[in-house]
């Protein structure tokens, strides 16, 4: 494949002269090269060839036991003022980073071929769009971006000549977790990656551009890249309204992306659509409406937990074209992880290749073990999924899992005090990110390990977001809890498909269908206004979901919000002088609503 803009040959020669390859190949994206790439992993023991029977055009790959999740400890922000990173990014002066890392990579790819993919973050040619050149010496990392982006000739055409383009280069090196690094240089549009072989950490379009360089390019330009799910809901008359919604790992995010309506709305006509399950980035459109557009082209989900009941659209994403990573290989060369049934193979390999027997107690698949599948694949995928102008959001979403303190749903009073609730969104860790799990922690708009400049400079961002159009226009903000216990640990409200009720609510909030409550953190839902007369949901011993149940997870419990501001001070006085006076306002004024009597 011939490329004629200078700048992408030149970084390309930078790369090679660097790495040391013995062959250079540019990924055109044609089925014939894929298909090659496909034989030639196989053969090395890259990837395994699924059952194409059962699994047509299905992969596996297994990573190095030490190399299963994102590191959030070996990722930095390398900006040029350490103060543009912030208290909640790692950093290192860029100078000393290139050159550490090029002291790691140096001649890392003797013996290997060096592949180069031109790829596009967003439709190729979208205002929306961004495009990037990704250095690899894995073809597990080339055929991951070719279902996560689009990848070929016509993002060459697209750049052009220009030198507006993010500089990506990868290499496994010797998966050594000591020099594992993790580089965003974000005023140089540059992404470096070494030492590691998970998706995570080395699918350069995902979380490094998409979000931790986006995000500061948004910041520079005006417009935003959110860690959000975008989803489409069509009522009876067959209007259809958008919502973007933030949720740590673990919270029900592409479960939410890709729900199907409980039977009693779908009788009457009611679809979701996924336009994305991940990543949102948000522009102003003509009209004054904020648009978002799902820059990727397929999804990284997490397996474990996704079955027939969680998640069925996401299982069915996975039947075909799909690369699953860390799971179970049975015998017959299919697939199977934790909570997709109930029947675990016999004579299968767990995620290390070893035989694996379900009596042992041991998982057979890693907790963080994915699928990599393209979104054309859903079967509720939104017609307008690749709409060059994006969608047009009427609600944004925050979330969280909490035990006992956010109630189901609330809307915030006005713009700054919806980000104010997204500032202050706090969740419990999971596997998909390395570390400890089950620790409560705050992770403001879900962003907190891929916000690529100052938190503060990023809430001042939205903030200043909101002053862009007029009040009418901006998508009204909410925060849902899915995740409230009663006192026996049991959870009170049954999720899944019966949060479509909670978003019925949202969107006649937002168009003024509905009152509410006022409270001293926002606005709640009276509790007859959330339909649950068709719902059939048993709490524990019998006890079936009331309207009692409803109102007490509509309450708001003081002690706890009194208990939860200390906390959120101590995050914000750790983010330091960049902290908007508006934020640190809206929590005096809810310390005094929860005081008054």
């Amino acid at each position: 494949m011939d490329c004629t803009n200078r700048f992408v040959n030149e970084f390309v020669r930078q790369s090679a002269d660097l790495l040391h390859p013995d062959d250079i190949v540019w990924i055109d994206g044609s089925e014939e090269q894929i298909e090659a790439l496909r034989e030639e992993a196989c053969a090395t023991g890259e990837m395994i060839k699924l059952n194409q029977e059962k699994l047509p055009n299905c992969y596996y790959h297994r990573t190095a036991i030490n190399d299963v999740a994102r590191v959030e400890a070996r990722t930095f922000i390398c900006s040029r003022e350490q103060i543009n990173a912030g208290a909640t990014n790692n950093w290192i002066d860029p100078v000393e980073a290139y050159q550490m890392t090029e002291d790691i990579m140096r001649g890392k790819m003797q013996g290997r071929t060096m592949y180069v993919i031109p790829f596009s973050m967003g439709v190729v040619g979208s205002p929306f769009s961004k495009i990037g050149i990704e250095i690899t010496d894995s073809i597990y990392v080339v055929l991951n971006m070719l279902i996560m982006t689009r990848v070929g000739k016509a993002v060459l055409e697209a750049l052009g000549d220009s030198d507006d383009f993010v500089r990506g280069q990868h290499a496994k090196c010797d998966i050594d977790e000591e020099k594992r690094y993790i580089l965003q240089f974000p005023e140089d549009n540059w992404i470096r990656s070494c030492n590691s072989g998970y998706g995570g950490n080395v699918l350069l379009g995902k979380k490094c551009f998409a979000l931790r360089i986006a995000s500061y390019q948004g910041w520079k330009e005006g417009w935003m890249a959110e860690h959000m799910l975008i989803l489409g809901i069509e009522n009876p008359q067959g209007e259809t309204k958008y919502i973007a919604a933030a949720f740590p790992s673990a919270c029900g995010k592409t479960n939410l992306a890709m729900l199907i309506p409980p039977e009693g709305y779908r009788a009457k006509g009611y679809k979701v659509w996924t336009v994305g399950d991940d990543i949102a980035w948000i522009r102003l459109g003509a009209d004054g409406r904020f648009y978002a557009q799902n820059p990727e082209a397929g999804f990284f989900g997490v397996a474990p937990g996704t079955n027939e009941k969680s998640n069925p659209n996401a299982l069915a994403c996975t039947r075909e074209g799909t690369i699953f990573t860390n799971v179970v290989v049975t015998k017959d060369k299919t697939v199977w992880w934790e909570g997709l049934d109930k029947n675990p193979p016999q004579g299968a390999e767990d995620w290390t290749g070893k035989p694996w027997d379900p009596a042992s107690g041991t998982k057979g698949a890693h907790p963080n073990s994915r699928f990599t599948a393209p979104a054309r694949n859903c079967p509720c995928i939104s017609p307008e999924w690749e709409n060059p102008n994006g969608v047009p959001l009427s609600a944004i979403i925050f979330g969280g899992r909490r035990a006992k303190t956010a109630p189901l749903v609330y809307q915030s009073r006005d713009w700054n005090h919806g980000v104010f609730v997204g500032s202050i969104m706090a969740s419990e860790t999971t596997a998909a990110a390395a570390g400890d799990v089950g620790v409560v922690r705050r992770d403001p708009m879900a962003m907190l390990p891929f916000c690529g400049y100052n938190m503060g400079d990023y809430f001042q961002h939205w903030l200043d977001m909101g002053q862009k159009t007029s009040a009418d226009k901006l998508p009204k903000i909410f925060n849902v809890n899915w995740f409230r216990l009663d006192d026996d640990g049991n959870f009170i409200w049954p999720g899944f498909g019966d949060n479509f009720r909670v978003l019925e609510w949202i969107l006649k909030r937002c168009e003024g269908m509905v009152d509410a409550v006022e409270t001293e953190i926002g606005f709640v839902p009276k509790a007859e206004d959330i339909h649950i007369a068709d719902m059939d949901y048993t709490i524990c011993d019998g006890h079936k979901f009331g309207i009692d149940d409803l109102r007490g997870i509509l309450s708001i419990e003081k002690e706890y919000w009194l208990e939860d501001v200390s906390s959120i001070r101590a995050f914000y006085d750790k983010i330091g002088t960049t902290m908007p006076k508006e934020l640190l306002d809206e929590v005096d004024a809810m310390e005094a609503r929860l005081r008054a009597e």
